[in-house]
């Protein structure tokens, strides 16, 4: 894995990257198993078994690269970015006509 944007974070970022690794190698396969009817309720139960597994280290380990953001001067360079280019739903997928076969 790879370090962190701030050495003081990398820790985080592997406890982080491990309990995520572990939560979602559990999440995927049985998601893809389950039926459309059911996978709200799995998703919603594996979202309350994330938050309980790994949302504690991913607050610390997002509020140190935040302060390394900002330390590093790169707040000013992401909204600059932000107000640049922002974010919009993309475009709906553009209608495909069949085509029409030649008699």
């Amino acid at each position: 894995m790879a370090d962190s944007l701030s050495a003081e974070c990398t820790p985080l970022k592997e406890k982080y990257d491990t309990c995520f690794n572990a939560w979602f190698e559990g999440y995927l396969e049985p998601a893809v198993a389950a039926s459309s009817s059911e996978r709200g309720a799995y998703s919603k139960k594996k979202a309350d078994e994330f938050q309980a597994k790994c949302g504690k280290v991913w607050e610390q380990y997002k509020e140190c690269i935040q302060r390394a953001v900002k330390e590093k001067g790169l707040d000013k360079l992401l909204q600059q970015a932000r107000e640049e280019n922002p974010l919009t739903m993309p475009p709906p997928p553009p209608i495909v006509k069949p085509l029409k076969k030649n008699s």
